[in-house]
């Protein structure tokens, strides 16, 4: 039972389709699939600019400061 309504809804999905392969140019083909197959709308991305929470973290100050100091040592004095 289930393998029949499958096949039937197959089926009827194949001959909504219209043929576009059977077609010889082009730019009439292109126009049948875009037609068929309709582009779907994007998301809109994302933007992560700035973190909405106002988190800072503590461990980029720190990590500047160890920076500063070990660009200060003298190598090779």
């Amino acid at each position: 039972m289930l393998a029949s309504g499958l096949s039937t809804s197959a089926l009827s999905a194949s001959v909504a389709e219209p043929n576009c392969s059977a077609i010889e140019s082009t730019s009439a083909r292109l126009s049948c699939y875009d037609a068929a197959f309709p582009p779907k709308a994007k998301k809109p991305a994302e933007t992560d600019s700035a973190p909405s929470s106002g988190y800072k973290d503590p461990f980029v100050a720190e990590e500047a400061r160890t920076a500063a100091k070990l660009k200060n040592i003298c190598r090779g004095c």
